[in-house]
């Protein structure tokens, strides 16, 4: 049997603090503040002041000296005491004392005190962290110390890079945290930006070279070849796009190995050769995934007549305003008929969604990052493209939450579609669902949507090199099935085009209740109604007054049977607000009230 009597050790070793007769060992901190301590304990629990002790030449007195201006009294009153006696009382200190109180356990290389406290930091003080992201990502890559923080660190920076890399202090970046970077395969960002992030941090480090590329000598070359030769090999060539080696890679391929610029010339040239260099992975790009609650949305309430409107009933529903200067209601109720994969079109009066509108490029403006600004965050919307110079309205569906920031993430669903819209010479319209869920939705890099607006995979998306969808003359617009990310073409040839408009509309559910309620001898409607007991308060009435007739009214997939209709009274007649599908009429119809009789 054995004890470990450690509470009265520890006492009694921090008892030797307030020593002043045995002391050897003099430690100067910040503001002039000395501690005395002995040269053995410091030995024994710390290989920093092992080492430090012994290239001390002591004083006349046999008292060796540390000087250690950078840290606090305070903050080395902690390290004394568990040093000597195991010892850290966190209470009422904040979390900025315990991050300092960690860097100096790791300077004085007191592993156990550095790993507890890191472990601290991240298990219950992340907001923090997170808050003074800056200060710590620039401070924990000293010495390879704090490997949990830097995971933590990193997991944020690759999906959200432009803390870093867009920060005004990139280039000041230490070496050691950029090739930890580097070496992450879900970094977020595009291979052909990371390389240009590489080749600012390295210029910046050296102030020799020319601002000029075209001035660079051989020399000039060699020393940013140096400066980056733990970078370099962390690039993933083969994963950048032929066009950007040419334009961003080949002005410095001076600094690449000369087995690499050929392996990339004869990559680009005939995939299927065999190459010498090293193909690392391309990166991954995180999907974003559709929630379930969405994934599952509610089918809309089928209802209980299917008889067309008489026309005058139909014009009576239609606002006074256009929604749309390119589609029609028509054209709503199909594209409804879409999302809900119905067989057949709704009728008008039955559509189950609003199209709330959200841009318009004739109103908002045709720049790219228009459309990110205004479309961040919203999700279930279509976007409706009217092709300039034909007859052709292109669009596409997304369930999916539009991310402008930091971007860069594909967006997985089995639910987005494009479409090519009937409409003059189109015949007929053309719907192509998602064929690939992974590729479903691309939100292009933060850096890109200067010049991309929305992407539906690669098979429809809108382009523009000089920012503005109408500018460009040589048809930067793209539609086509190269990808394959869709099932199918959606227009007859794969050139590109320009536009003439576009709207983005946000799809959003009706609320209320919608009933169909027949009258014998009048006009079918939906009306929205309230059920109180066994009273149907009707809110909505036809045109036309109705004193007595049997009524059948029908909710999702249970049906009120027979309600009795009872005038109130020769009462004068009342106005009625009526809310109908698309907007609001007022009529003076006799009251009436319903009594319902369940089956």
């Amino acid at each position: 049997m054995s004890f470990k009597l450690f509470d009265k050790l520890s006492q009694n070793f921090i008892e030797l603090l307030d020593d002043k007769d045995d002391y050897n060992v003099i430690i100067e901190v910040k503001n002039n503040k000395f501690f005395t301590t002995h040269s053995n304990v410091l030995k024994c629990r710390s290989p920093y002041f092992c080492k430090e002790l012994k290239n001390i030449i002591p004083n006349e007195d046999n008292i060796k000296t540390i000087t250690k201006p950078n840290i606090s009294d305070e903050i080395f009153d902690f390290i004394l005491k568990y040093i000597y006696g195991g010892v850290v009382n966190l209470e009422r200190v904040e979390t900025g004392f315990i991050f300092d109180l960690m860097m100096a356990a790791a300077e004085f290389e007191l592993g156990e005190l550095t790993k507890k406290l890191e472990n601290l930091l991240i298990e219950t003080k992340s907001s923090w962290l997170k808050s003074h992201f800056s200060l710590i990502y620039r401070s924990i890559f000293h010495g390879n110390k704090f490997k949990a923080l830097e995971k933590f660190c990193n997991d944020i920076v690759a999906k959200y890079p432009s803390l870093i890399f867009d920060a005004n202090d990139f280039s000041s970046l230490q070496e050691s945290a950029l090739i930890s970077l580097l070496n992450r395969d879900d970094l977020q960002l595009e291979e052909v930006i990371i390389w240009e992030y590489v080749i600012k941090w390295g210029i910046a480090q050296s102030s020799t070279l020319p601002v000029d590329l075209k001035e660079w000598t051989n020399e000039n070359f060699t020393t940013l070849k140096i400066t980056l030769q733990q970078c370099l090999p962390l690039i993933r060539y083969f994963h950048i796009p032929g066009i950007d080696v040419l334009k961003k890679i080949k002005p410095y391929k001076k600094i690449l190995d000369e087995q690499l610029w050929d392996d990339l010339t004869r990559y680009f040239m005939a995939k299927d050769q065999p190459l010498e260099s090293i193909i690392l992975p391309p990166r991954t790009i995180l999907v974003q995934e559709l929630p379930t609650q969405a994934k599952e949305q509610e089918k809309p309430t089928k209802p209980f007549s299917t008889q067309e409107l008489p026309t005058q009933t139909k014009e009576l529903l239609k606002p006074s305003t256009p929604f749309s200067t390119i589609i029609t209601y028509e054209h709503v109720a199909e594209i409804s008929s879409w999302i809900d994969r119905k067989s057949s079109t709704y009728s008008l009066q039955n559509i189950p969604y609003e199209f709330q509108l959200i841009l318009k490029g004739s109103i908002n403006g045709f720049a790219p990052q228009t459309f990110w600004n205004a479309c961040h965050g919203h999700s279930g919307t279509v976007v409706i493209i009217k092709v300039k110079g034909t007859d052709e309205i292109l669009g596409g569906y997304n369930p999916l939450a539009w991310i402008a920031f930091p971007g860069g993430s594909w967006g997985a669903t089995n639910d987005s579609f494009i479409f090519s819209l009937k409409n003059g010479n189109v015949q007929n319209s053309i719907l192509s669902r998602v064929k690939i869920r992974e590729h479903a939705i691309l939100n292009v890099l933060f850096y890109n949507q200067k010049w991309h607006g929305p992407h539906f995979g690669y098979n429809l998306y809108m382009y523009s090199p000089s920012s503005d969808f109408t500018l460009d003359i040589n048809n930067f617009n793209v539609c086509n099935n190269t990808h394959d990310h869709y099932e199918k073409p959606i227009r007859t040839t794969e050139d590109n085009f320009s536009i003439v408009d576009y709207e983005v509309f946000k799809i959003i559910k009706k609320t209320g209740i919608y009933w169909t309620i027949i009258f014998c001898g009048d006009i079918t409607l939906n009306f929205v109604i309230s059920l109180s007991d066994s009273i149907v308060e009707i809110l909505t009435c036809s045109k036309k007054k109705t004193e007595t007739n049997l009524v059948c009214v029908r909710k999702t997939k249970r049906v009120l049977t027979t309600l009795r209709a009872e005038s109130l009274g020769a009462e004068t007649p009342k106005t009625f607000k009526t809310y109908n599908h698309h907007g609001m009429e007022e009529y003076n119809i006799q009251p009436f009230q319903f009594i319902v009789v369940m089956e």
